[in-house]
């Protein structure tokens, strides 16, 4: 420096004011010697200054000596001063560079303040590296803390301010500046992980390696892009509030001498009982951290040590939940029962994934970076995306599976869960860093959905295969309910309460499978000619249904129901005892007939047409068992053909009586035997047959009956009295055998 320039010096000079001073012992900061830097470092963004090494620093021959005995009385200055102290001379000094000009040749002179301001910081980074050793140091002493995170802040901006000058006569400074706060900021970036691990390690018995959380360059800089990307996008009041300088880069920053977290000290220090189980002391350490890592230009290494801390605790945390990482392949292995499981257990883990530790995760990013809006977007998107992504694999696994009807309703109970999560994924539109991301997310979880949509509709479809592919030639035992029966009534009773969700899979579906079927038909065909094609189609399967409209589901439930009723007519004819074949077909329509009445949610989707139709049919066989089965029985109480030359012949009366009795017998001991499992129809049969027989019976016994000798005779061929009749008739269609036994005893 000209001796004609006045003099700049900081109010810190003024402390130690000595005339006999020589100029070397004014200059201090000039004593040291440092290699040169090109110009073009200058030219490197401001913020970057992890990758600049700080230069070599060595003593000069021809000052080394007066350096020694400067450094002395600089140690035994330094003792008497805090960094809290000094802060006041780097303001100053910041705020005196920060006025100066680049083409200055007279720059503001460097005090000792700034040196022993710079020693300083590093001497306590070095203190709080020799009390670390792998454990937290941040939070034993709260006060301190603050007090060396403002420090630090103070030398980043107090490096930026140097740097922005770009004068060679900083250049020393600016190195061991650039040394120290390179420093500070491994030492915090390794703080800043362990106490991100911190929740993991005490909610998880295996701890993360901390090999997993270091990246490699490469990763480095591809965040780095990822980041900067961002930044050039994000709303220009947010990103000037982020660029480290000024009130809103500084916003977090600790007042010093001040507690900064009394207020959440008293709520407790304990560590919180829900995701991500941080105490109150350990946000205010991580807020502290991140605020520094941002204003000195380390926002990648800071994302990145979120990134990495953070998943590995919520895949932790899932892990915690019960859901465990599981491959394709395995999922594609696995037997049904414990799939079942797992998909039950996807189903809970991921509707708390949304609901409560992703809305957990917001919280904590809004209160690590609150003024810092577009980094809390970034960590934010980032991670609701890997996280969901590993749920979504195993959604699209589970859809890959073997198709299967008994695995509908886990495939339309996955379905919802991805469906509902879309419009919450959507609600969250502020906390993704890019309307890119959004889409990219919801893109994943349509896929997934579509995929269960696609089996969804493909499981119920195979239900016709079943029916059809059922070859068995042995009849259902005394007549009742068909097992296909039962199990496709209760199958349709619990789809229809999906009824919306199927609505929506079939319609998707039918839209693709018909766009594949008529381009094979003809390519050329127009739309309205391809809808003319579709009715005609529907109208010849369900030709009974052309007065009602059915939704595609509806229209593939009927025409499992119209199968299921030929199937059912064929199986009828296995039985050779036409009275069974109608007692089968009675039991298994009621049984329809009464689910769909017994589920207003099956019914909805058949009509009421349907259900008339089903009662008539009932009706039918009802009428048609009657007159197979007692017809013959009445013929033999018919009063027609017994009189000869005006006289009631004997023999004639004997043979009818005769006949009756041996008819009534065999409809008692076989029709016992069948079942009517349905109470009503039951009763309904009962009430029917006694209401025709034992008038009919009463009636023939009163007037023929006398005619008979009394004693051996009438007891020969009146085996049964009116009372008998009406108590073997509440006897039949028990399916059991016993009364027989008993009636013989």
């Amino acid at each position: 420096m000209a001796n004609n320039h006045p003099v700049k010096c900081l109010s810190f000079d003024s402390r130690f004011q000595d005339d006999n001073k020589s100029k070397d012992e004014k200059d201090i900061g000039k004593s040291y010697s440092f290699v040169a830097r090109v110009g073009s470092d200058f030219n490197n963004d401001s913020h970057d200054y992890k990758s600049r090494q700080p230069l070599t620093i060595h003593e000069g021959d021809e000052e080394a000596e007066n350096e020694q005995q400067n450094e002395e009385v600089a140690e035994e200055e330094e003792k008497e001063f805090t960094l809290d102290q000094l802060s006041e001379d780097i303001d100053q000094f910041v705020l005196s560079l920060s006025s100066a000009s680049n083409d200055d040749d007279d720059p503001p002179e460097i005090s000792k303040a700034v040196a022993m301001f710079v020693k300083k910081v590093e001497a306590k980074i070095e203190e709080y590296e020799s009390t670390a050793q792998d454990s937290i140091v941040f939070g034993r002493d709260v006060e301190g803390d603050a007090s060396f995170v403002a420090a630090v802040n103070r030398l980043s901006r107090l490096m930026e301010a140097i740097h922005g000058l770009k004068s060679s006569y900083m250049m020393p400074l600016l190195n061991q500046t650039s040394s120290v706060l390179h420093r500070a900021m491994v030492f915090l970036e390794e703080e800043l992980r362990l106490i991100l691990e911190e929740p993991v390690c005490q909610n998880s018995n295996n701890a993360a390696d901390s090999s997993n959380s270091k990246l490699t360059d490469s990763s480095l800089k591809s965040l780095k892009g990822r980041l900067q990307s961002f930044a050039s996008s994000a709303h220009p009041h947010d990103h000037h509030q982020d660029e480290g300088s000024g009130e809103g880069g500084d916003s977090c920053e600790v007042q010093e001498g001040g507690d900064p977290e009394s207020e959440e000290q008293q709520e407790g220090k304990e560590t919180t009982s829900t995701f991500p189980f941080f105490s109150s002391d350990s946000v205010s350490s991580i807020r502290l951290i991140a605020n520094a890592m941002i204003i000195a230009g380390y926002e990648t290494e800071c994302c990145n040590v979120f990134l990495i801390a953070r998943r590995h605790a919520f895949e932790e945390e899932l892990k915690r939940q019960g859901l465990d990482k599981i491959s394709t392949d395995d999922v594609q292995k696995m037997n049904w029962e414990p799939l079942e499981g797992e998909i039950s257990t996807w189903i809970r883990v991921f509707k708390h994934c949304t609901s409560t530790l992703l809305l957990g995760e917001q919280t904590f990013y809004e209160s690590v970076f609150p003024d810092r809006v577009r980094t809390s977007q970034f960590l934010y998107s980032d991670l609701s995306y890997a996280i969901l992504y590993i749920l979504v694999n195993f959604a699209e696994a589970v859809a890959l599976t073997k198709r299967a009807t008994e695995k509908l309703f886990k495939f339309l109970d996955m379905y919802e869960t991805l469906r509902d999560t879309v419009p919450w994924v959507e609600t969250k539109t502020p906390m993704y860093s890019s309307e890119e991301s959004m889409k990219e997310l919801k893109s994943e979880l349509w896929f997934a959905k579509s995929r269960l949509g696609e089996a969804a509709v493909s499981i119920f479809c195979q239900f016709e295969n079943s029916i059809k592919g059922d070859n068995t030639k042995t009849p259902v035992a005394s007549g009742a309910v068909h097992p296909l029966t039962r199990y496709t009534m209760n199958y349709f009773k619990y789809a229809c309460e999906y009824k919306d969700t199927l609505e929506q899979v079939f319609q998707q579906h039918l839209r693709t499978e018909q766009t594949e079927e008529f381009s094979a038909i003809d390519h050329s065909s127009s739309s309205e000619q391809q809808r003319k094609v579709v009715e005609q189609q529907q109208q010849q399967q369900h030709p009974h249904q052309q007065e009602e409209k059915h939704s595609p589901f509806a229209s593939q439930l009927m025409t499992i129901m119209d199968l299921l009723d030929s199937y059912l007519e064929s199986k009828s004819k296995l039985y050779k005892d036409l009275s069974l074949r109608y007692i089968f077909l009675m039991n298994n329509g009621r049984y329809m007939l009464q689910k769909v009445k017994g589920s207003a949610e099956i019914h909805q989707v058949v009509g009421d047409n349907w259900c008339r139709r089903r009662s008539s049919d009932v009706r039918h066989y009802h009428k048609s068992y009657q007159r197979e089965t007692w017809s013959r029985v009445l013929q033999c109480l018919n009063q027609e053909g017994l009189q000869v030359n005006g006289k009631i012949h004997k023999p004639i009366l004997k043979e009818r009586f005769k006949n009756f009795n041996q008819l009534f017998d065999e409809i008692h001991r076989t029709q016992s035997t069948w079942v009517v499992s349905d109470e009503q129809l039951q009763s309904e049969l009962r009430v029917s047959i006694s209401a025709v027989m034992i008038p009919a019976y009463r009636s023939f016994v009163a007037r023929f009956g006398q005619i008979f000798t009394p004693g051996r005779q009438v007891e020969k061929y009146i085996k049964f009295q009116p009372d008998d009749i009406e108590t073997i008739i509440e006897e039949l269609f028990d399916g059991n055998p016993s009364s027989i036994a008993r009636r013989k005893i």
